[in-house]
């Protein structure tokens, strides 16, 4: 009998199959299709300070092995996440949950961070310096790692439960912006969130999305994300999730033998809301196969 089990930052995880922000909304929604507990957890939708309209419209575009979105951080607030949507995920989730963080200054990440640190089902704090679709915010801090650590620092200050960075790929040396925020703290590092990309519409000779430019995901940038995950590995010594294009279960081990102790599911979930449900019902065949009878032992195993 093969053991999926991981642990993710001193929590254990009974597989490490996780839906990304933003393609599992605040997880109720996809409870009525199938039992989300069969997940190891999932990271709810990216939540900021106030509430956000998001970005105009078109906001999604299709790309050959992926899409673009540029949907710009559209949620209700942190009020509203406590005060209605945890309430709801709790009737129909019943293991620690993620939280997704985003925010356009120091103060913002922190207020936000320390108001989700005392919901006692959230296990996880995912500060995201990594949205390449908002403007004076997001990727501004995931491009310097000074300012990275700064958030990590200050998030550090007035929280108590693991907080894991997400990076963006969009930078020229992805281990330098791991360190700095290990040094500063952070009990893990999430990557990748999207490469930043544009399409042009050959009809009206315009940039198809609104924004001009929005995140590739998909099965495109699966290559780019195992390349970034297998050099952080080697740059730090804290859990790694990793994430980008992951569409199967063997992708999900490819990504551990690169480094990540858990992986996340994205753009998978939009294409067929039961990929991730899928994806871990078929790791312990996948599993068989290659002759791993316990995921924790094959993580980094790759390197040499």
């Amino acid at each position: 009998m093969v053991n999926t089990a991981v642990d993710l930052c001193g929590i254990e995880l009974s597989n490490p199959v996780i839906p990304a922000s933003g393609t599992f909304g605040y997880g109720y929604e996809f409870a009525e299709l199938y039992d989300i507990n069969c997940l190891g957890t999932f990271s709810f939708k990216g939540t900021t300070r106030e509430p956000r309209f998001g970005n105009p419209t078109p906001r999604i575009a299709e790309s050959t092995g992926g899409m673009l979105n540029a949907v710009g951080l559209q949620n209700p607030g942190v009020d509203a996440v406590i005060t209605e949507e945890l309430p709801k995920l709790a009737a129909v989730f019943h293991k620690p949950v993620m939280a997704n963080v985003s925010g356009f200054s120091v103060e913002d990440y922190a207020y936000t961070c320390e108001r989700l640190d005392a919901e006692p089902q959230v296990g996880w704090l995912e500060v995201n310096i990594s949205c390449p679709n908002v403007h004076g915010g997001g990727m501004s801090f995931g491009t310097d790692p000074a300012a990275a650590a700064e958030v990590v620092k200050a998030v550090k200050a007035v929280t108590t439960k693991p907080v894991i960075v997400k990076l963006t790929p969009n930078v020229t040396d992805i281990a330098a912006m791991a360190r700095a925020c290990e040094a500063a703290g952070a009990d893990g590092i999430s990557l990748i969130n999207t490469l930043q990309a544009m399409r042009i519409d050959l009809k009206t000779k315009k940039p198809l999305l609104a924004n001009v430019t929005g995140g590739l995901s998909g099965p495109a940038v699966f290559p780019v994300a195992l390349r970034m995950v297998y050099q952080v590995y080697e740059a730090v010594s804290i859990p790694i999730m990793g994430m980008g294009g992951v569409s199967s279960a063997e992708d999900v081990i490819e990504m551990m033998l690169a480094g990540a102790a858990a992986v996340e599911v994205g753009a998978a979930n939009l294409r067929d809301p039961f990929a991730s449900r899928d994806i871990a019902a078929a790791l312990p065949e996948v599993m068989d196969k290659y002759g791993i009878q316990n995921l924790k032992d094959i993580i980094g195993g790759a390197h040499g």
